[in-house]
């Protein structure tokens, strides 16, 4: 029994996030013979989840859901933060450094309360309040109508059973986590990609805290990590925000990375697709940003007016 933590891990306060931060805490105890009690979990209420009714991109983007926990850790509250990675934005403050990924979930989205995309009711009401989410449902539905849902996972199946849509969409990674397994429809990631960096759990540390990032360390998974920072380095190229409709999906094959991207106009209408394929470690880091030259390079009008931006 330790009588100090020897690392606090901030979180944010949702079901889903406390799941995940005990994930994170788990692994570390696991790697490390530490009792559970080294680990403490300081849970954060993040300004996401303060404002439910209307969508990210209107009240601030992913910086809602990082910014207490950055500060948090510049002021020493916490040692690291643990973030679902969809979840952080591309560029961070150069004083913070993502020690680790964890080994990666299923990065498939998870269709509720339709058997499959094509068996959606006509005209149903969609509910997401996701970009890439709506515009690919408008791409293979233009018949249906997307309403905005926001909230937890909880939430958001309390809304659904509600009447306030017909089907809703939900990651995979987060259903699990929840104890969920079994509900709604896996989609096909190579049909309906899912978000970039989807499914992917991230431990951020200061850059400059060598104790606490060689601790984090021990569960960095290098497969997951590879991954994860293609299509983030992907992300980072095409300019993408959180009003972006753009989907990717990394496979590893062999020594290398397999790297899928979409982008799409908000309605749906206009879709353009890309692949580049790439050594995993050590390769070309420069892959993912000739893949977003070359998606913007062949984007309509539509499509590249919502790139290019701040992330």
């Amino acid at each position: 029994m330790t009588d100090q933590p020897k690392l606090r891990l901030g979180t944010r306060q949702s079901p889903l996030a406390m799941a995940q931060a005990g994930e994170a805490r788990d692994r570390l105890c696991a790697a490390h013979g530490w009792p559970e009690s080294a680990v403490e979990l300081v849970p954060v209420r993040a300004s996401g989840d303060k404002v439910q009714d209307r969508p990210l991109a209107e009240i601030g983007g992913k910086a809602l859901w990082t910014k207490e926990l950055d500060e948090w850790i510049a002021e020493g509250r916490i040692d690291a933060a643990v973030h679902s990675m969809k979840d952080v934005e591309t560029i961070r403050p150069a004083s913070l450094a993502i020690a680790a990924v964890l080994p990666r979930a299923d990065v498939r989205d998870v269709l509720i309360g339709a058997a499959s995309v094509a068996q959606i009711p006509r005209g149903a009401r969609v509910g997401t309040s996701a970009p890439r989410r709506a515009a690919q449902m408008f791409h293979h539905r233009p018949d249906c109508e997307v309403v905005m849902f926001r909230g937890n996972v909880a939430t958001r199946l309390a809304k659904l059973a509600a009447g306030e849509a017909d089907v809703t969409l939900l990651a995979a990674a987060g259903l699990a986590r929840l104890g969920k397994r079994g509900v709604g429809t896996l989609l096909d990631p190579s049909e309906w990609l899912p978000a970039p960096a989807q499914g992917a759990i991230g431990i951020e540390c200061r850059a400059d805290d060598a104790a606490t990032r060689a601790l984090v360390a021990a569960v960095d998974d290098a497969p997951s990590r590879a991954t994860v920072m293609a299509e983030r380095a992907l992300l980072a190229a095409l300019g993408g925000t959180c009003h972006s409709p753009v989907a990717a999906h990394s496979t590893l094959r062999g020594e290398d990375i397999v790297l899928r991207a979409a982008l799409f106009s908000p309605d749906g209408a206009e879709r353009v697709n890309g692949e580049c394929r790439f050594a995993a470690a050590g390769g070309d880091a420069g892959a993912p940003a000739r893949l977003a030259a070359d998606l913007l390079a062949r984007a309509s009008a539509g499509i590249a007016a919502h790139f290019g931006g701040a992330t």
